[in-house]
This record gives structure tokens, sequence and C-alpha cells, in this order.
């Protein structure tokens, strides 16, 4: 009797140790989603003040030397 008793908590023990890693996972995928969203944000706000400066260089007719 002892020895099944061990199998069935050795396997609970490891269905709950899988489940403490699988939301591990899940909660740094979502921190990595957010970075990558702030992440773009602020590429695409670099882009377009590189762009307005751009449109501002060519409107007065500056070059960069």
């Amino acid at each position: 009797m002892f020895w099944p008793m061990l199998a069935i908590a050795l396997g609970f023990l490891g269905i709950a140790v899988l489940g403490v890693l699988a939301i591990r996972v899940f909660v740094e995928a979502q921190r990595l989603g957010h970075e990558v969203a702030r992440t773009t944000e602020r590429i695409n706000r670099a882009a377009e003040d590189l762009e307005k400066a751009a449109t501002e260089m060519a409107r007065t007719g500056e070059t960069l030397r």
C-alpha cells in the first residue's frame, strides 16, 4: 500500500511543479509582450521625430556637413 500512495503523491507533486512553472512562463511572456509594446512605441515616436526633423531641414534647405 505504501508504493501506490507514494506514486500518487509524487505524481501530484510533479503536476503541481509543472503548474507553477507554467504560471511563471505565462507571467514572463506577458511581461515580455508589454516590454515589446513599450519599445515599439518608443521606436515609433523616434521615427516620427526624425521625420519631422528631416521635413524641417528639407523645407529650410539645410544640409548636414
